[in-house]
């Protein structure tokens, strides 16, 4: 087996497997980088000399585990991933997350000090022309999300205090399984271990979150993703009307122009397609369907049918039967 020759070259190799993955067997690591098993071990102490806690198991199952430790040693990012960094630490400016603003520019310093000018000059672009419209709303904090993040990936139940939108306090115990940004709100998507049941719960209005140590077996969602069922609820929840229109159009025609929050849209056919969504005005709601300029048959709710109906009546008798002057 080849030895790679330049000890440095192969130490951020090394590095940069560990970050990509929970665990590497050793085996792996070798066949990846072309090395002996006593260039890996080699390759690992220097890490551990460098402040990266590598944890190692044998066996038949052993390998090695990039853990976190005491202080936060140096990432491997390529040119991808620190522009991803610095615009999104830029956009946490304006976060609904508690407390992140003030960190987010302190890390942002530091990401751009190192920054090589090409990579500047693109992030600085996106900054220059990119302008983001202000807007208040709960904010969340952020070691809540570190824990309801965590619990999603290790498969942990939670439990936490909650207070719904009519004030009224609960204890809950789910089983997270997603956790939605919607706008500037999260949503948790769990299921309710003693209901039984899969509600959307607000984290703003999440309190005392914390992990029982439990672990369980995913259930399947009811729905093809979460950011979709999120949709769904918040959509039944905060609108007076539930509205259905069939649309003479290819969904591809509608896609460009639904946002997940105003609806969601299901193929019927090559030439039709299904908009489920909802608004607190008949009004609004027949103009928005109106303003796609497709052909359209509403399904439901009745009362936007018969004001459709009704306005269509009138909007013809306004017209009349004259020519335009």
């Amino acid at each position: 087996m080849a030895l790679m020759g330049d000890t440095t070259s192969r130490i951020l190799r090394l590095l940069s497997l560990l970050q990509t993955h929970r665990d590497w067997s050793g085996s792996e690591l070798t066949g990846r980088l072309d090395v002996s098993p006593r260039t890996i071990r080699r390759a690992i102490d220097r890490l551990r000399e460098l402040g990266y806690p590598v944890h190692a198991t044998s066996g038949v199952a052993g390998g090695y585990r990039l853990q976190a430790g005491a202080s936060m040693p140096p990432l491997l990012l390529d040119d991808e991933e620190a522009v991803a960094i610095a615009v999104g630490l830029r956009g946490a400016a304006g976060s609904s997350v508690a407390g992140i603003d003030e960190a987010s520019v302190r890390a942002l310093a530091k990401v751009e000090q190192v920054l090589p000018s090409r990579l500047r000059r693109r992030v600085n672009a996106l900054q220059t022309y990119t302008v983001p419209m202000a807007a208040g709303g709960p904010t969340v904090e952020p070691d809540t999300l570190i824990v309801i993040v965590q619990a999603c990936r290790d498969l942990e139940r939670l439990r936490f205090d909650y207070r719904s939108r009519e004030e009224a306090d609960t204890k809950r115990l789910v089983e997270p399984h997603r956790l939605v940004s919607a706008g500037r709100r999260w949503y948790l998507v769990a299921c309710d271990v003693d209901r039984r049941d899969w509600p959307t719960f607000r984290v703003d209005r999440l309190a005392s979150c914390v992990a029982e140590g439990i672990h369980f077996h995913p259930r399947e969602l009811p729905a093809e993703d979460a950011a979709a069922y999120v949709a769904r609820a918040i959509a039944s929840t905060l609108t007076r009307y539930q509205a259905v229109v069939k649309f003479n159009a290819p969904l591809r025609d509608l896609a460009g122009k639904v946002r997940p929050q105003d609806g969601q849209l299901e193929e019927i056919d090559a030439g039709t397609c299904l908009l489920r969504t909802g608004g607190d005005s008949l009004e609004w709601l027949a103009a928005w369907i109106g303003w796609f300029g497709i052909d359209f048959e509403i399904r439901e709710p009745v009362e936007l049918i018969d004001y459709v109906r009704t306005l269509a009546a009138r909007l013809q008798h306004g017209a009349g039967n004259g020519t335009a002057r």
